[in-house]
């Protein structure tokens, strides 16, 4: 365990229990949530996807947006790597491929906020990762 040395150090620790306790709450409904899922097998890890996911994670804190964002495995899209899945309440997921961290504020601003589509669509052929 860290030591705390400081209020700052103690205020770190604090919000990430929060973030930890926020994403669990999350979890048991994540149909109610926007879900952003990360593909972070080692082809994804090497293309950016943890860069990738970071700046989810920040967009999401930064705007105030009700969001879930995970990592998963492999989802068979080497190619397009980093590759996205984002599921929005009530609709079918999209993948996205070739996101970088650049990407991320226009599948936000477009895709997730607007309902209009982005470049870089991979056509599915499954229902979901978790069905795959």
């Amino acid at each position: 365990m860290e030591k705390i040395k400081t209020l700052a150090d103690l205020k770190k620790m604090q919000e990430n229990l929060r973030a930890k306790i926020d994403l669990r709450e999350k979890s048991a409904q994540p149909e109610t949530h926007i879900q952003v899922k990360v593909a972070m097998a080692t082809c994804g890890i090497a293309s950016g996807a943890k860069e990738v996911m970071e700046a989810f994670v920040e967009e999401f804190s930064k705007r105030n947006i009700d969001a879930v964002v995970t990592q998963t495995g492999c989802m068979g899209y080497c190619y397009a790597e980093p590759t996205v899945e984002i599921t929005k309440p009530g609709q079918d997921p999209i993948t996205f491929g070739y996101v970088d961290v650049k990407k991320v504020s226009k599948l936000i601003d477009k895709y997730i906020l607007n309902n209009e589509l982005v470049d870089g669509i991979i056509p599915v052929n499954y229902q979901s990762i978790d069905k795959h």
